[in-house]
């Protein structure tokens, strides 16, 4: 590898940092979303649902009290400003919970751009040098090959490191996806809980007072 690597020319450089960011933000984007499954409790939403059905808050509030899904955070926030905009306040807690998903997300898309262009550019390089060689004569051969090879395994490198980053990228934008429907489904649900108990209350206050 340490061969490859001093054959590939002063591209290489900015191609290896590409590879080390690429392989820290996957890294860490893995344990992120493992973290984001773990804490997944489908039954504990399901639960809180019932319980806002039944205009429980305080029981949604004890029984949501330590939970880090996503989900119930925003069903939460939602929740606690029920009384000034419950729609506004999920709204503003979902952009923050996407906004945590998208983390880094940039680097992966800047680095599938940028390393395919380093590899053109490192390609460029070494056929400038095999060139140059050869109209100095042809006395040293294995001058033009090494900047053929040159040539040759920056634009490798730069495909391999696009090729290995795309599909964690992909990966990551289907979670995000996927979690945004959790979001969207969930916190329409609970609009229309909280309408429904609003006009029912509003019904029942007009009830006693024609009474």
């Amino acid at each position: 590898m340490i061969a490859i690597f001093n054959s590939g020319g002063p591209v290489m450089v900015p191609l290896l940092v590409c590879s080390l960011l690429s392989l820290t933000v996957i890294f860490e984007r893995a344990i992120f979303w493992t973290m984001v499954s773990m804490r997944a409790n489908q039954r504990l939403v399901n639960g809180v649902m019932e319980l806002c059905q039944a205009g429980d808050w305080e029981g949604v509030r004890k029984t949501a009290a330590g939970s880090k899904s996503y989900v119930i955070r925003i069903l939460i926030s939602g929740i606690l400003h029920r009384e000034y905009s419950l729609v506004k306040a999920m709204e503003a807690a979902a952009a923050d919970e996407i906004s945590h998903m998208r983390r880094y997300m940039g680097v992966l898309d800047t680095i599938i751009t940028v390393a395919p262009l380093l590899g053109i550019f490192g390609t460029v390089l070494g056929i400038i040098s095999s060139f140059d060689m050869l109209g100095s004569g042809i006395d040293h051969p294995e001058a033009v090959t090494k900047g053929i090879a040159q040539a040759l395994i920056t634009t490798a490198s730069g495909l391999g490191i696009a090729i290995f980053t795309v599909f964690p990228f992909n990966y990551f934008n289907a979670c995000i996806e996927r979690a945004a429907r959790f979001i969207e489904k969930y916190a329409t649900s609970l609009e229309i809980v909280y309408e429904k108990l609003a006009d029912k209350n509003g019904s029942g206050r007009e009830s006693r007072h024609e009474s």
